[in-house]
């Protein structure tokens, strides 16, 4: 379990659900462990439905630069998924940013229908991961289709910017900031990182800002029957590319989710791009889990190759 996990008993818990649901009765709850950085309850009723609470870290010491407002942005972005279908994103039931109950800001959501992708991996035929990797893709597609007016985080008063580059510049140069702090060895200086994006600024020219999940991997994704029953963990999206999404990565992407997406081919720029976010997530991955105080470092032992094969990469190009 991550340090963040801001933890509360049964008494504060029944209060939080008392002012949030006057009218029901709470009859038990669970923690849902598969999060690592909010705490989430599955809580249980008496008329028989259940909903998720969710609650923010007290501190933000243990976060990263860019997880900031980390609540406040998967409230706004579930909010604006409710108008794609397709998405599947848990209604909003309550959100609660006063601190008067419990030290972190909290909301709670329909609890919905299905197990984690993850969970279920040793469970499904190749041809069924096919079938949801391919929803999936065609899910990103959607959300792809809600436009912004400029790139950014969507928690309110992040920084807005006019062009792409300056986003990616941004989250990047964050990330190094953080895995300078923690020490973390990546092989490459700060500066020959950014000089090397700054050659490259022109590929993230005359982009429109579209509303990116950015943590759409398994355990993020809810299955029930064979199909996609919803997605979960809005609170990393952002108004950016697409191509960010945590699928198109060089350790994930596949060619069910290429083909569910629409799009099996890319061109230099979307290629340059998409090693650009590679370096962005990976650099996050190979800092996160001092940040996190994880047991051992086996995330960025297993990472790491992956980022320098797409940094040998771009400096190719």
């Amino acid at each position: 379990m991550g340090i963040t996990k801001n933890i509360q008993n049964r008494e504060t818990i029944e209060k939080i659900i008392g002012n949030a649901f006057p009218h029901k009765k709470m009859t038990g709850y669970a923690e849902l462990s598969e999060g690592l950085c909010n705490i989430a309850y599955r809580i249980e009723f008496s008329d028989g439905s259940r909903s998720i609470l969710k609650i923010a870290p007290q501190y933000n010491s243990t976060l990263l630069r860019n997880e900031r407002g980390l609540m406040n942005t998967e409230v706004t972005a579930m909010r604006l998924a409710e108008s794609i279908g397709s998405a599947n994103a848990a209604k909003v039931q309550y959100y609660d940013t006063g601190k008067t109950l419990c030290t972190g800001d909290h909301f709670i959501m329909e609890c919905l229908e299905g197990e984690s992708f993850s969970s279920l991996q040793d469970k499904l035929s190749d041809s069924e991961k096919a079938t949801i990797y391919s929803e999936t893709g065609g899910i990103v597609r959607d959300i792809s289709g809600i436009k912004g007016e400029h790139f950014g985080q969507l928690y309110d008063g992040a920084e807005k910017f006019d062009d792409l580059y300056d986003l990616v510049k941004k989250l990047i140069s964050n990330t190094l900031a953080d895995a300078k702090e923690k020490d973390i060895f990546i092989g490459i200086s700060p500066d020959e990182i950014l000089s090397r994006l700054e050659a490259h600024k022109i590929a993230f020219d005359n982009m429109s800002p579209v509303l990116v999940h950015y943590d759409l991997w398994e355990g993020n994704i809810f299955v029930k029957n064979g199909h996609i029953s919803g997605i979960i963990d809005w609170e990393r999206a952002m108004w950016g590319d697409a191509l960010m999404e945590d699928c198109f990565r060089r350790h994930c992407v596949n060619d069910a989710f290429l083909k569910g997406f629409g799009q099996t081919e890319f061109t230099p720029s979307e290629h340059i791009r998409m090693l650009w976010y590679d370096i962005l997530l990976y650099l996050c991955m190979m800092t996160e889990w001092k940040f996190r105080e994880y047991p051992d470092d086996s995330q960025y032992r297993w990472i790491k190759p992956y980022f320098d094969l797409s940094w040998n990469e771009l400096l190719s190009i």
